[in-house]
This record gives C-alpha cells, structure tokens and sequence, in this order.
C-alpha cells in the first residue's frame, strides 16, 4: 500500500510518501508545498492545494493521512492552519483517496513511544525506520510519521470495515 502522509501547515506543508507492505516500510519519497507569506490567504490556499494535488497525480498513492489540528493558544493562527488543513484535505479526496486522520501525540506515540515525543526524537526515528530518506526537514519527517503511524493502524482500520 502506498500511503501519503501530510503535515499541514500554511507557510509550509510537509508531504511523505512510503510504501508499506505487512510490517516492511520503504521510503519513497518527501517534500514540502511552501506559501508566499504576502499573497493573501486564498491565494495561498491555491497554491497547497495545487501542490498536494500534483504530489498526488506523480506518485498516485493508495490512501492518505493527515495530522489533525491541534489547539493553539492564538486563534487566529489556529484558524488559518484549520483552513490549511481542509485545503489539503480537498486536495487529495477530490482524486478519490481515503483521508484518514490523526491526532499529533497518536503520531508520535505510534512512532516513537510516547505522545510526548520531541521533533529530534521524531527525526531520528525517522532515519531509523526509513533511512533511504536522507537529510530531511522536520515538515517532512513529521508527514512521513504520519504515513508511518497509518501503516501501523491500517491493518486494524482494514478489519474494522470488513
């Protein structure tokens, strides 16, 4: 199955595809969809969902996931990362992919242990568990855990449906 993982985010939203196949990972591939901070919000939202959807249409993954927001202290940021987010979300499930969502500290308990994990923690288990994955930004580490976390709940999400 190959999964997209997607780290939303306004300025930049971070993607990562991997392939899974039982308990066997491979890297594919990762990058992010970077925003003009001075064009105006809808242009920007445009711009992540043009992005994500050629990321889509070049390695045709099998399934989504995404991280679910978290609660910021400044709603105004909360509000444009919420907007982000559904960007994204469009973006893939008009190709007609499933978009499975989860809860940050779900990905880094899944990843690393503990829902508490921090981003260097993140990013070694990471280049641990895909290390064909090479230098890479804490936006794309955090999609791949994202891909990763839904290659671990997919088998139950699977029996869960039949």
């Amino acid at each position: 199955m190959r999964i997209l993982g997607i780290d939303p985010g306004l300025q930049k939203m971070g993607w990562g595809i991997i392939e899974s196949e039982g308990s066997s990972l491979r890297f594919l591939a990762c990058g992010f969809v970077k925003t003009q901070t001075g064009l105006p919000l809808y242009a920007r939202l445009a711009a992540l969902d043009a992005g994500l959807s050629k990321v889509v249409q070049d390695w045709t993954p099998d399934i989504a996931a995404i991280e679910e927001t978290f609660v910021n202290r400044n709603p105004a940021s909360a509000l444009k990362l919420g907007q982000a987010r559904g960007a994204a979300i469009v973006a893939v499930a008009r190709t007609g992919l499933e978009v499975h969502e989860y809860a940050a500290n779900l990905v880094k308990k899944s990843l690393v242990g503990t829902g508490h994990a921090t981003k260097d923690q993140v990013g070694m288990m990471i280049r641990t568990l895909l290390p064909a994955s090479g230098k890479i930004t804490e936006d794309e580490a955090d999609a791949l855990a994202v891909a990763i976390c839904h290659a671990h709940h997919a088998q139950s999400y699977a029996r869960v449906k039949a």
